[in-house]
């Protein structure tokens, strides 16, 4: 009994400080689209994208900021980072598609197909796509994490949250939930210095894309 309640005492701890860690990474950092400072690279986080091969509702949220912050000129180029685990799910092409359709130029969409996860997209939008400043763009509830990790990796990056998908108000609560863990996850990502699943050459695609009239 007595190791049982040190262990969970260990974990709530172990918790803790990992939140205190993202809030503290990302402190100053959290911004609203009127806000935010600008940026030449707005990063896009996926997230799951219908069996159809539209954006869910999260993800679309998601979309629909950083479109805004380009038609505002907050941000010149879209790097999009997602999953794309196989040839019937992908998350980059549905996001770089739902961009265009409502007016970003494709060649200001930059797509990223292994961002397998949160510090992946980061560790890739560094040393892959030599991305140095950059809006990150998520739900509110998953920002601070994003950020502290992008910055912590070496980009220097804001951010700006979406609220409105908090209408889906059980998939808001359990994703919000499952943050603690994740932050755990985070630290032990960073402190460990992994690289990411997929890593490769550096690619030019930002580069390409900021220098496109």
């Amino acid at each position: 009994m007595v190791v049982v309640v040190a262990g969970v005492a260990l974990l709530g701890a172990g918790t803790a400080a990992s939140v205190a860690w993202v809030r503290g990474g990302a402190d100053g950092h959290l911004f609203t689209e009127a806000d935010v400072p600008d940026a030449p690279v707005a990063l896009v986080l996926g997230t799951k994208v219908e069996a159809d091969g539209t954006p869910s509702p999260f993800l679309a949220a998601r979309l629909e900021i950083a479109q805004r912050l380009f038609a505002a000129g907050k941000v010149r180029v879209i790097l999009v980072s997602g999953d794309h685990m196989n040839d019937d799910y992908d998350e980059p092409d549905a996001m770089r598609r739902w961009l265009v359709d409502r007016g970003v130029p494709a060649e200001k969409v930059v797509l990223d197909h292994a961002g397998f996860d949160t510090y992946d997209s980061c560790a890739r939008a560094r040393r892959i796509f030599g991305v140095e400043r950059a809006t990150v763009v998520t739900q509110s509830f998953h920002l601070p994490r994003a950020v502290a990790v992008c910055r912590h990796l070496g980009v220097a990056a804001n951010g700006v949250g979406d609220d409105t998908a908090r209408r889906y108000a059980e998939r808001w609560r359990i994703s919000a939930t499952r943050e603690y863990g994740a932050c755990v996850k985070a630290i032990v990502d960073v402190l460990s210095g992994r690289d990411p699943v997929h890593l490769g050459r550096r690619e030019t695609g930002v580069d390409d894309a900021l220098r496109a009239g």
